[in-house]
């Protein structure tokens, strides 16, 4: 374990009434989904993590845009403050999973409560009016 809590970023990307997502590949939370996201560098801004992130996880590039909210997520070997921000997608296809995701969509609103997803994200998507309902 970390012995201090470690900065992440998540990109939250909406285009034509689909969420991107990733099916986790390694721990925490391994084969649950998520937003695209990880660890903050040394030397990177958020802002550059985030596109960073997006890029080795789902092979798409975008651009960062506001942030949406922050969440901590701290389980008995790990602490992560993960700073989540919205994302434009500049060309949405082909979505192909890399880095440490098993597996990279695009999942239509309607679907992705039907999903298993990492702890607190259905909640804060529906917080912010991305996902109409949570269960």
């Amino acid at each position: 374990m970390s012995t201090v809590p470690e900065v992440c970023v998540g990109a939250i990307a909406v285009d034509d009434q689909r969420l991107l997502l990733v099916r986790r590949g390694r721990e925490p939370a391994v084969g649950s989904w998520s937003v695209p996201g990880g660890r903050v560098q040394l030397g990177e801004t958020l802002a550059e993590a985030v596109v960073r992130e997006l890029a080795e996880e789902t092979g798409l590039e975008g651009v960062c845009g506001a942030l949406v909210d922050w969440v901590e997520r701290v389980g008995p070997d790990h602490h992560f403050v993960i700073f989540d921000f919205s994302v434009e997608v500049l060309a949405p296809d082909p979505v192909e999973a890399g880095d440490d995701a098993a597996e990279a969509a695009w999942v239509p609103l309607g679907e992705v409560a039907d999903l298993v997803l990492v702890d607190g994200l259905a909640e804060l998507l529906h917080a912010h009016g991305i996902l109409d309902v949570i269960a």
